[in-house]
């Protein structure tokens, strides 16, 4: 997509009705700086990244660029970043991936006051941050941690405003990460967790169809240690066991079991061609103005 498509993208979504427009940062388009174009285009619907890898910006320069985009937009960023992984901070980018989860409590440390607009002065082991951002205007985003991994899911419950799930279905919600960052959010005083569960979602009536196509595209995922593990624990051969498919009812019922599993919001990824991605889209956005009326 274009940058001007992304724009457009997100205007329709704002006035379908829904509550917030996310992307990803991938090999593409900057998510933030998008997003900075976006909320100057696009009123009346938040904004979010699923996920910003942390390794490569300092968090000096990711405060700044979030602060940046809550001035543009008005103060609608939900600010979702993560470690990423082995195979990318490593073989891409050249950097240690030794020890991820002591990497994000201290990148946690140092972003977070930051994004209050705070002076820090953080030396960690791996890790030194001093100065402050300067930002008028600008309001600290809700900070999301893109998590899977028991550790880093207890940093997010006390240093962060939430999680956001991939593959993760009602079981590995209900039984695990919804406990886990709960637990710890209350550990540390802090009021009870975002849960932003990310899944693929079709209207359809080819589901078997549907899946497979995920599990061709996605089925590389299985490698990863970290998604290994939660298809594990839902009893997910892969990707296309967690996809949300079937009819307009079937894909209710699946949607309401995340919501019954802890999800406090659904991060939808229609899929498929376009007359059922159109379908899709009409259905949650049904669900979305319902949920507030």
């Amino acid at each position: 997509m274009s940058v001007d498509a992304i724009v457009e993208a997100a205007r329709a979504a704002g006035k379908a009705g829904f509550d917030a427009a996310w992307l990803g940062q991938r090999t593409s388009w900057d998510a933030l700086t998008s997003l900075a174009a976006v909320g100057r285009e696009v009123p009346d619907i938040e904004l979010g990244t699923s996920v910003v890898p942390t390794y490569p910006r300092h968090p000096l320069m990711l405060a700044s660029q979030a602060l940046t985009v809550q001035a543009s937009s008005g103060n609608r960023l939900n600010l979702g970043l993560g470690v990423s992984h082995r195979y990318i901070i490593e073989d891409q980018f050249g950097y240690s991936f030794d020890r991820p989860a002591r990497h994000l409590r201290e990148y946690l440390s140092a972003l977070a006051p930051l994004l209050r607009g705070e002076r820090v002065s953080y030396q960690g082991e791996t890790l030194k941050a001093v100065g402050a951002i300067d930002a008028p205007g600008a309001t600290p985003p809700s900070l999301l941690i893109g998590t899977l991994g028991p550790a880093m899911l207890r940093i997010a419950g006390e240093l962060a405003d939430g999680t956001i799930s991939i593959w993760a279905g009602p079981a590995t919600l209900a039984d695990y990460i919804v406990p886990t960052i709960t637990r710890a959010a209350a550990e540390a005083g802090r009021p009870d967790p975002r849960v932003v569960a990310q899944s693929f979602v079709c209207v359809t009536s080819d589901e078997a169809g549907r899946r497979a196509e995920v599990g061709e595209q996605f089925g590389a995922a299985v490698d990863v240690p970290a998604y290994r593990a939660i298809f594990d624990r839902e009893g997910a051969a892969g990707p296309q066991d967690t996809v949300i498919a079937g009819d307009e009812t079937s894909v209710v019922r699946q949607i309401r079991r995340l919501a019954d599993a802890g999800a406090t919001e659904l991060l939808a990824i229609p899929i498929g061609p376009a007359i059922e991605q159109a379908r899709t889209t009409e259905l949650l956005a049904s669900l979305a103005v319902g949920r507030r009326t």
